[in-house]
């Protein structure tokens, strides 16, 4: 368990401490909301397919903590972050980065990437890929800030433009 301290910042005035933690049983209702409230001012610019592969539901989410390692971050029992990593040989994969739109730019979904990208260095992961969309510029920002890299891969995901990101972890 990773405990992270983040320096105070006016829209963190009502919570408590923030934990980073690997996501448990009794967390999946919490990382719903916090994808759905993440993703939902885009809703208009995704596809209904893509936007409902982006936000879960119950079944999709369940799959996804059986096949990828989910992390989350906690304020008084509240999930308000979240993000998850699979690793196939030395190469991992991030996908549902998710903070609420309250806490952004508070460094929470920096903590978060930090915390993945710990645990698969620590698998042996020497490279880690992600994917966003367009419409979310300010995500392609951030992760261009914290070190990933465009590979030029752009795939369909539902009818928009998938673009793949990339970065050697050292």
């Amino acid at each position: 368990m990773h405990q992270v301290c983040l320096p105070r910042h006016p829209n963190m005035k009502n919570l408590g401490e923030i934990l980073i933690r690997p996501a448990k049983a009794g967390d999946e209702n919490g990382i719903l909301r916090c994808l759905a409230e993440a993703f939902g001012p885009y809703r208009t610019e995704y596809t209904s397919q893509a936007f409902a592969d982006t936000v879960l539901e119950g079944p999709t989410l369940a799959a996804r903590m059986q096949s990828m390692y989910v992390i989350v971050a906690s304020s008084a029992g509240e999930i308000v972050g979240t993000v998850a990593g699979s690793l196939a040989d030395s190469e991992g994969h991030l996908r549902g980065m998710a903070v609420l739109p309250k806490l952004r730019g508070t460094g929470l979904a920096g903590a978060l990437l930090k915390a993945i990208e710990f645990w698969l260095k620590d698998q042996g992961c020497r490279r880690v890929t992600l994917d966003t969309t367009l419409p979310l510029s300010a995500a392609m920002k951030f992760y261009e800030n914290n070190g990933y890299r465009k590979s030029g891969q752009i795939t369909d995901f539902f009818g928009m433009p998938l673009v793949e990101y990339v970065k050697e972890l050292n």
